[in-house]
C-alpha cells in the first residue's frame, strides 16, 4: 500500500536531522512542533517488555542495551514477508507505557517515539531529565518499515512482536510533541483550533 498523502509531509518541509545516541545539547535544540529525520539506532519495546527492564532497574541488574543517550520506539512490528528486513512497524499508544518511563528517564533515556498524549508525570520527567518525546504517524507502518533497513533481536525473545530489537533507520519520521522546555504539541494545536 502507498502513502502518497505522508510522503508528501517530506516535501517542501525543514527537517532537522539527528542520529542517536542523544546529548543534552541536542536535545536542547528541539522544540514542540519540530520535524525530525532519525538515521541511526532505534530501539523496540512496549510495555511488557517496559515492565521487565523497571524490574531489572529495581533489582540493580543491568538492562539488556546501554540505555544512555538512546531513542525507545513504541512498537511491535508484525513479522517480515520473504525478503523483508521488519514487517508493518508503526507506532502504538504511548499512554501504555507512562508508568515505566520516568523511571527509564533516569536511567539516561532520551526519547520516546509513539503515539497520543503522555501523562503530566512523563512530561514533567521529561522536563527534569532533559529529554523528549516524539510523535510518529498512525497507521502508516507500511511506510515507516521501509525507512528500517536492519532489525536485531536483543532481549525477550518469548515476547513475540513485542521482544526488545535493535533498528538502523535511515530518515526516520517524527514530530516533537513534547520537549524540555514544557512545550506541548497537543495542548499548541487545541489552542490554534480555538483560534480559527
Amino acid at each position: 500500500m502507498d502513502y502518497p498523502h505522508i510522503r508528501g509531509l517530506e516535501r517542501g518541509m525543514s527537517f532537522k536531522r539527528i542520529t542517536p545516541p542523544l546529548t543534552d545539547s541536542l536535545v536542547e535544540g528541539l522544540r514542540a512542533g519540530d520535524k525530525v529525520l532519525i538515521t541511526g539506532t532505534l530501539y523496540t519495546a512496549r510495555d511488557q517488555a517496559h515492565k521487565r527492564m523497571c524490574e531489572l532497574v529495581e533489582r540493580g541488574e543491568p538492562l539488556p542495551f546501554d540505555i544512555n543517550g538512546q531513542i525507545i520506539y513504541y512498537v511491535g512490528p508484525t513479522p517480515p514477508r520473504e525478503g523483508m528486513v521488519i514487517g508493518s512497524a508503526g507506532p502504538t499508544t504511548s499512554s501504555r507505557m507512562d508508568e515505566f518511563t520516568p523511571q527509564l528517564l533516569k536511567m539516561g533515556l532520551k526519547a520516546t517515539i509513539g503515539k497520543g498524549a503522555r501523562s503530566e508525570e512523563v512530561k514533567s520527567a521529561l522536563k527534569m531529565f532533559r529529554a523528549v518525546y516524539f510523535v510518529s504517524v498512525g497507521g502508516a507502518g507500511a511506510l515507516l518499515a521501509r525507512k528500517i533497513k536492519k532489525a536485531e533481536l536483543v532481549a525477550y525473545p518469548e515476547l513475540g512482536t513485542e521482544a526488545v530489537r535493535r533498528l538502523e533507520v535511515e530518515d526516520f519520521p517524527v514530530i516533537v510533541a513534547y520537549d524540555i522546555y514544557g512545550g506541548d504539541l497537543f495542548r499548541e494545536g487545541v489552542e490554534k483550533y480555538r483560534r480559527v
